[in-house]
């Protein structure tokens, strides 16, 4: 681990945000490759995973993105709560605005009930837009924290973006099963299950590096930014990613797969950052 964060703390923190969100991209990608080996994969394991998704998300906001942004405030001599308050409600914001006029479809929801513009689009395409909503935010927090580091903020460092990563990476994998495995399971073949399961990742590098560039040039910013990825993040895991797992009776394993998430993402934010 000492090497990795040697390794990131030696490139330009652009490129640093974009080999990490690449990697989170990458995982997605494994995860949707287990479609090569299962046509099915049972509903329980899928709640419990995205159950650990929505756990990650929730502890990256606060420890990864929260904190350190009303700790930012404070210190640059700012109302401390104000920054942290904005950025979180824009953010959460940003993502209604795009839920009401993207349409797309939830993992275990009927057709029926995409949201959105009614379309007569496929179903791979409205899930693929889910994922792809649900990406934008995670590209985009990772992204600023490299950027903070770039701009020689003490409370982004390195070692919390690369945790952050990580975190994002864990979580992304049982996302790249969750779009791929009910395409497969209604009739799509294996190769175009998993290419539209990757293809819901590709939006993290671009956002990834948006982020670090827009904190770079506007250090100001970075309380906001911030406050704007966690209050978009948080926005997901309550709109989308726990309500999929309370459509059916595996409730409880998909909040001890919250918990679990949770446990894991403050290990590695804590320990690491």
């Amino acid at each position: 681990m000492d090497k990795l964060l040697d390794f990131f703390s030696g490139i330009d923190p652009v490129w640093g945000a974009l080999l990490a969100t690449t990697f989170t991209w990458l995982v997605t990608a494994a995860g949707a490759s287990v479609v090569f080996l299962f046509k099915t994969l049972s509903r329980k394991w899928l709640d419990g995973m995205l159950g650990f998704t929505g756990g990650v998300m929730i502890a990256a906001s606060y420890w990864s993105l929260l904190a350190p942004s009303i700790d930012m405030s404070e210190r640059m001599g700012m109302v401390k709560w104000l920054p942290p308050a904005v950025g979180f409600a824009l953010g959460a914001l940003f993502i209604f605005v795009l839920d009401r006029y993207v349409p797309h479809l939830h993992i275990n929801f009927d057709p029926k009930r995409s949201e959105g513009p009614q379309t007569d689009w496929r179903r791979s395409t409205l899930l693929i837009l889910a994922i792809t909503l649900h990406n934008i935010p995670e590209g985009l927090a990772v992204g600023v924290l490299f950027g903070g580091v770039a701009a020689g903020i003490p409370e982004a460092t390195i070692g919390a973006a690369v945790a952050l990563a990580i975190g994002i990476g864990l979580q992304n994998f049982p996302e790249g099963i969750a779009v791929s495995m009910p395409l497969r399971r209604s009739g799509v073949s294996r190769l175009r299950s998993f290419y539209f399961g990757q293809l819901s990742a590709v939006v993290e590098p671009i956002a990834g590096v948006i982020g670090a560039v827009a904190v770079i040039w506007m250090q100001p910013v970075l309380p906001y930014a911030l406050a704007f990825a966690a209050g978009a993040m948080i926005y997901v895991v309550v709109e989308e990613v726990i309500p999929e797992t309370q459509q059916d009776k595996y409730t409880d394993v998909a909040t001890l797969g919250f918990i679990g998430g949770f446990i894991v993402m403050m290990v590695l934010d804590v320990a690491l950052g």
